[in-house]
């Protein structure tokens, strides 16, 4: 007798049938499920107009990355306050840039891309502030001086062969090696070793990838982004940059496991970021775990070095652009610092002028252009708006300091918004370098010093103009950047 066709494999008509109708219903389901979300996401969007929007890929053709931030800023006069931005047919952020609404969003709780929350959050923020007192900031600005010096020696013999600099990546290098001696008391001679050019390099791959894959919805599955290249390549730069701060981390705890140099440590009054954490966790016994160090030594070493690279190259580039303001900030410099070729920390509240071309060029181009929140809870805007929790805000500080509502003639560069009396006068949520309220920048102050030391010595060496053939293309990579780097000529000045 001849078997049917299907017997022995379990796999005829009926089962086949019933495979299909399976796989039917399922996609009936997630269908289904698709559809009531796009219907939720269009009724809590309704009171919030915007530009028309795919079915599926929303707004990502409209938005490319080298248009993306000067597109919204031109939206903000035809959409005030915020618009939706469709990521696909079913991910929307509320895009942000008014000073009200960055208040109300920014005075309560959510969660962030970069930064941890709750208890956790605090407890870490607690640990850390006296990581920036006064007094632990006060000797940094001689070491500022040291990595700054190290780096204009190298654009000095760049310029005698005349060829244009590319500010970001020798200003990345030097805010690493600057970021690394202050918090990490790590000496790494990371600008003169090739070597370390591959953490900058890890840097910058991590935060070009992280970008597309959150401007593209079909990365945001876990299991389909690391079949992708972009995804190997992800956790290859990962892999680099931890294995650097690993390498920080342990050369500070075989030090430490000296008594004496642990005692001479826990005897100052104030420790460096790295002693803090690690001292936490030895005083106490269940501190920081080995990962909780790992995460906030990965946080602060990227956060303290690229966006501090970020903010130099970009002041630079507007002092460039501007020759006046370069030579009035010159003339001040030259002048508070005498015969000196070197800041001292007594010198930073005395660069008035500076200090203002320097907070004018973060409004520009501010560091961090884009942060997002999730709504922890309901939030309710002055105008009566709403929108639910968990949902994705983008705080777009781009097109809040380019809001023409908030200041007038916003693309003039125009140091003297931020004397005195403009200042004073204006919403307090209109200019956010550092963000506001509990979650803003904890190294804010450092920052701004390493600015002006950074800026202040640029400036007494070199005159900077712009390169015509190459002008710069804002992209936002986590941090403020240029598609095809920030190109200089520099002029060496004679020591007078």
């Amino acid at each position: 007798m001849v078997p049917p066709p299907d017997q022995g494999t379990g796999w005829g008509p009926p089962a086949s049938l019933a495979l299909l109708c399976l796989a039917l219903v399922l996609l009936l389901i997630k269908g289904t499920q698709l559809f009531l979300l796009k219907q939720k996401l269009l009724k809590t969007f309704a009171q919030f107009p915007g530009p028309p929007a795919h079915w599926l890929l929303g707004h990502n053709l409209e938005f490319q990355p080298s248009q993306e931030l000067d597109k919204t800023s031109s939206l903000s006069e035809k959409y005030p306050y915020a618009f939706p931005r469709w990521l696909g047919g079913f991910i929307v952020l509320c895009q942000i840039y008014h000073p009200d609404y960055m208040k109300a969003v920014l005075s309560r709780g959510g969660n962030g891309l970069l930064v941890s929350n709750g208890p956790q959050w605090f407890q870490h923020r607690k640990l850390l502030t006296p990581g920036f007192h006064l007094n632990i900031l006060k000797p940094y600005v001689q070491l500022m001086a040291d990595s700054a010096t190290v780096m204009l020696d190298k654009w000095e013999k760049l310029a005698a062969q005349g060829e244009t600099v590319e500010l970001f990546q020798h200003i990345s290098l030097m805010a690493l090696d600057t970021i690394l001696k202050c918090a990490f008391s790590h000496h790494s001679n990371c600008q003169l070793d090739r070597d370390s050019n591959s953490y900058t390099q890890a840097v910058s791959d991590l935060t070009s990838l992280i970008t597309h894959r959150v401007l593209h919805f079909q990365y945001h599955n876990n299991f389909v982004y690391w079949l992708t290249p972009s995804g190997r390549r992800f956790r290859k730069a990962c892999e680099k940059a931890h294995r650097h701060t690993d390498q920080v981390i342990q050369n500070r705890k075989e030090l430490l496991k000296d008594e004496q140099e642990l005692e001479k440590i826990l005897k100052k009054r104030h420790l460096d970021f790295l002693d803090i954490l690690i001292c936490a966790k030895v005083e106490e016994g269940e501190g920081l775990s080995d990962a909780d160090l790992r995460a906030e030594v990965d946080t602060f070493m990227f956060e303290g070095h690229d966006t501090t690279a970020s903010g130099i190259s970009w002041a630079l580039y507007c002092l460039a652009l501007h020759p006046e303001h370069q030579q009035r900030c010159r003339e001040e410099i030259q002048e508070v610092l005498g015969g000196r070729d070197t800041v001292q920390w007594g010198d930073l509240a005395q660069l008035t002028y500076t200090t203002m071309c320097i907070k004018e060029s973060l409004r520009l181009y501010p560091p961090v252009p884009v942060v997002s929140r999730q709504l922890s809870t309901p939030i309710t805007f002055f105008d009566g708006r709403s929108l639910p929790a968990d949902q994705m805000v983008s705080l777009h500080l781009y097109a809040l300091h380019r809001n023409p509502s908030v200041w007038p003639s916003p693309e003039l560069f125009d140091p003297m918004r931020f004397s005195p009396e403009m200042t004073t006068s204006r919403h307090p949520y209109a200019f956010l370098p550092f963000l506001a309220g509990s979650r803003n920048c904890i190294g804010q102050h450092f920052a701004m010093n390493e600015l002006k030391v950074v800026v202040a010595q640029s400036l007494l060496r070199f005159e900077f103009s712009p390169d015509p053939t190459q002008i710069p293309v804002p992209i936002p990579q986590l941090v403020l950047k240029s598609k095809n780097g920030i190109h200089l000529n520099l002029r060496k000045l004679p020591v007078s």
